[in-house]
């Protein structure tokens, strides 16, 4: 059998283009393909593609996805800077809502947090000190 990689994080979107447009703005990631469709989309994050699918085409093939409850997230997207209040200005002014200030956590480490546009938690974060 052969090793196995992860490639890809999908989110399921109302808008894709809008989507790749907010992360490149308020994280500075670069996209690298918005299909003519305008249904899927990537963005060049390092080792894993962060991707971008509508939520029409995934009910159209029979995913059923749900929506994104800001509210009652099960999950996180963290990006990880050496400067988060920076990160966490830049997020805000793209239109991040605000979750979670700067914070140092006790295992020495700064956090915050943010929702984006489609109520995806997303933490900012320093390296963890060892």
């Amino acid at each position: 059998m052969s090793e196995l990689t992860f490639k890809y994080t999908i989110l399921y979107v109302a808008n894709v283009a809008d989507t790749l447009a907010f992360f490149e703005n308020a994280f500075g990631f670069k996209r690298t393909m918005l299909h003519e469709s305008g249904d899927y989309g990537e963005l060049d994050t390092g080792n894993t593609t962060l991707s971008f699918s509508s939520l029409e085409l995934m009910t159209d093939i029979g995913k059923n996805p749900a929506k994104v409850d800001a509210s009652k997230p099960t999950f996180e997207l963290a990006f990880q800077t050496e400067d988060v209040a920076g990160a966490l200005a830049k997020a805000i002014a793209a239109g991040a809502t605000l979750v979670q200030d700067v914070e140092e956590m006790p295992w020495g480490q700064t956090t915050a947090y943010v929702s984006d546009k489609n109520g995806f938690l997303i933490e900012l974060c320093s390296p963890i000190a060892s």
